[in-house]
């Protein structure tokens, strides 16, 4: 264990997360020490020590009982920002954050079975709602899902399945335990019961610029994880201009620490890096993000959705044993979406989720123009028309979002209400070969008409070069596994 620094001398090297530092060697076990208090806690932490598995037991229960006032939570998470935590204290972190709550308990029988996925969020990401029924429908129980809703530019995937009338996202462990035995799969909200230390220390973060910590970030997402009891994991993490991490390097960063804390707690992770430069599918936005979700569940829809769909499961069918190969997982997700397996386990959710059953049949079974009848839409549309001829390089994610974040379909503050109707279709792709004065966005507004800034934003999303058509590539870029596993 690292030794704190003394006043005076240089603070110690922090240890990066994913990377043990070396401990003394070690004697006979003395008598516990006393639990040290919050102002020593943080002074250690902030010269660059090293707190033990009981010093950050200490931070967190007095985080979550109320002793800790908001100035020293503030005062750690900067320390830990700034100095950074090993591998051991974020797995200590994330232990203490899960157990600060209840855990949710599943019958034996389904050990094996128990799989859950967690994307880093971004504009038009909408495979949750894909592929929880696709998973159930090969026999996973896909735990409650448990969903985050938007805040900023990206939608949240309680938001969009709260688009469809009467669908509810609060649902009891009992109820959970229900949508598992009977569907094999749920999306729910999380509980304020479950892992309630990270929804404050969330909250602490958020207000005192220490979101982007590394160690923070894995605690607060692999808490939350930890609680289900799963078998697998499979991590969805963004990189590109409309995700937290620019760089794909920077992605890989939280990719392997993640992947680490979950070996280091027991839990199988796999972490998949994708990018999000471009918007995922061909619609943004709530009810037509659900719209296109259940296209992909005709068999059909965007080849990039289908592609990181299939993918991360078949990722997640291999790492908890059901299947000898990747490829062997993505073609049994694959055929799910085919055969209509999965549409029908998303119609059965839905309906024990609160949506009336003539509905949600009526939504699994109609055509995409009956689907957009039944499901609420914006008042008006607008196209708007290439600017030039030329080759669609990349449809810009980043200010397609921030447009229709101001149009309503995104919140500035959590609670604030949304317009569900509120997105958009592309109507090209990456690739494609375009004449001026083709339509290539339709824009779904409650506004009477676009602002001219707001044309203009849209119009600067539209990258246009010279070059041939060409194939676009998958987002699907990485997968990290965890160190028992190789790629197959």
């Amino acid at each position: 264990m690292a030794a704190p620094a003394t006043p005076g001398s240089p603070a110690p090297t922090p240890a990066a997360p994913g990377k043990l530092s070396q401990g003394a060697p070690r004697g006979p076990p003395g008598p516990p020490p006393e639990p040290k208090q919050l102002p020593e806690l943080i002074r250690l932490k902030r010269d660059g020590g090293r707190l033990s598995e009981g010093d950050i037991r200490g931070f967190v229960s007095a985080v979550v009982n109320g002793s800790a006032q908001g100035t020293q939570i503030g005062a750690m998470l900067m320390a830990i920002r700034l100095r950074g935590m090993d591998l051991e204290e974020t797995v200590a972190l994330t232990q203490a954050m899960a157990k600060s709550g209840q855990q949710l308990e599943w019958p034996e029988a389904w050990h094996q079975q128990l799989v859950d996925k967690h994307s880093t969020g971004g504009v038009g990401d909408k495979v949750s709602l894909v592929l929880a029924p696709a998973l159930a429908a090969c026999g996973c129980k896909q735990v409650p899902m448990i969903s985050g809703r938007g805040l900023g530019h990206t939608g949240g995937t309680l938001d969009k399945l709260e688009s469809i009338p009467g669908f509810t996202v609060i649902q009891s462990p009992e109820q959970m335990q229900g949508l598992l035995e009977q569907v094999g799969c749920c999306i729910v909200g999380q509980s304020k019961k479950l892992a309630p230390a990270d929804g404050i220390l969330y909250e602490a973060r958020d207000v005192t610029a220490t979101v982007d910590s590394l160690p923070l970030i894995t605690a607060s997402i692999l808490s939350k994880k930890v609680v289900e009891n799963l078998s697998a994991l499979v991590m969805d993490v963004k990189f590109g201009e409309a995700a937290v991490f620019p760089s794909q390097a920077e992605a890989r960063e939280l990719a392997r620490a993640l992947v680490g804390v979950g070996a280091g707690l027991g839990l199988r992770v796999a972490a998949a890096l994708t990018a999000m430069d471009n918007p995922l599918g061909r619609s943004v936005g709530h009810t037509l993000e659900v719209e296109e979700a259940l296209l992909c569940m005709d068999g059909e829809g965007p080849p990039d959705l289908r592609d990181l769909v299939t993918k991360l499961g078949g990722a997640l069918l291999w790492l908890s044993g059901q299947v000898e190969t990747q490829a062997e997982g993505a073609a049994r997700v694959a055929a799910t979406l085919d055969h209509g397996s999965a549409r029908g386990r998303f119609e059965r959710m839905l309906a024990m989720q609160g949506v009336d059953p003539g509905l949600a049949r009526a939504l699994c079974s109609g055509t995409p123009a009956q689907r957009h009848q039944l499901l609420p839409g914006a008042r008006k549309q607008e196209e708007l028309l290439a600017p030039a001829d030329g080759t669609v390089e990349q449809v810009r994610a980043l200010p397609l979002a921030r447009v229709l974040h101001e149009l309503g379909a995104g919140r500035n503050r959590a609670g604030e209400s949304l317009r569900p109707g509120v997105g958009a279709e592309l109507l090209v792709s990456v690739g494609q070969r375009l004449r001026r004065g083709t339509p290539w966005l339709r824009v779904h507004l409650d506004a009477p008409a676009l602002s001219d800034p707001q044309r203009c934003a849209l119009q600067g999303a539209l990258v246009l070069s010279d070059r041939a058509p060409f194939a676009a590539p998958s987002p699907f870029a990485e997968l990290i596994l965890p160190p028992t596993h190789t790629q197959q």
